[in-house]
């Protein structure tokens, strides 16, 4: 196991050289350390396929690659057959990055498993909080997005196709996604650093509109 995690974040690592901030091997590492940590109060799971999904799960995510949802795991199942991982495991990771991304939240899953709730709420979890919130800002630079615009209202409810073509203002992404996060957690674990994240990004809005007021 430990053989093919090595070839796996060298890959990656290789793989996400000058990627944008938000989604570097640095945010990879990120989600596998949070995986890891929920996978610990979940000893049912299979422990492989958890650390190579989460290491994989942005191999090539769709927004940089023209909305196309399919590059990623492709990339990965053709890696990790490179690299001799078992049939039943490469299928799992697959179907897991498959499954992983928010899309707007407004769509079922076809694919459901112990595994993916885990590596989805560790990637989940560095959506918020801190770095979640430099993350966001990141990403909207990035994309060229403003600030905020009071004028703009945040798009609540959209369809997957409406939320990957959504190019609204930073702070509305809060309202979109973010703060939508922590009661859409799996585990336990997850939801208990959730919710401490989560107050924290409230506050930070709250200092936000004082600020943009010129309340302080």
């Amino acid at each position: 196991m430990e053989e093919y995690v090595a070839k796996t974040i060298a890959y990656v690592k290789a793989e996400l050289e000058g990627a944008e901030g938000g989604h570097d091997w640095f945010h990879i590492e990120r989600v596998y350390k949070n995986a890891l940590l929920i996978a610990e109060n979940s000893p049912k799971c299979d422990f492989l396929v958890v650390k190579l999904s989460s290491l994989l799960h942005d191999i090539a995510d769709s927004k940089f690659n023209d909305g196309d949802e399919q590059v990623g795991p492709k990339k990965a199942q053709v890696f990790l057959e490179s690299i001799g991982v078992a049939e039943e495991v490469v299928t799992q990771v697959v179907r897991i990055i498959e499954n992983i991304s928010f899309k707007g939240g407004n769509f079922e899953n076809k694919f459901n498993s112990l595994e993916l709730q885990i590596v989805q709420d560790a990637d989940r979890l560095d959506a918020l909080g801190a770095i979640g919130i430099a993350r966001a800002f990141n990403y909207g630079g990035f994309k060229n997005r403003v600030l905020y615009d009071p004028d703009v209202a945040p798009k609540m409810a959209m369809s997957k196709e409406e939320y990957k073509a959504d190019n609204g203002p930073t702070l509305n992404h809060f309202y979109e996604k973010l703060l939508l996060l922590k009661d859409r957690m799996n585990t336990p674990a997850a939801k208990e650093i959730a919710n401490e994240r989560h107050r924290f990004m409230e506050l930070f809005l709250s200092q936000f509109y004082s600020e943009w007021q010129g309340d302080k």
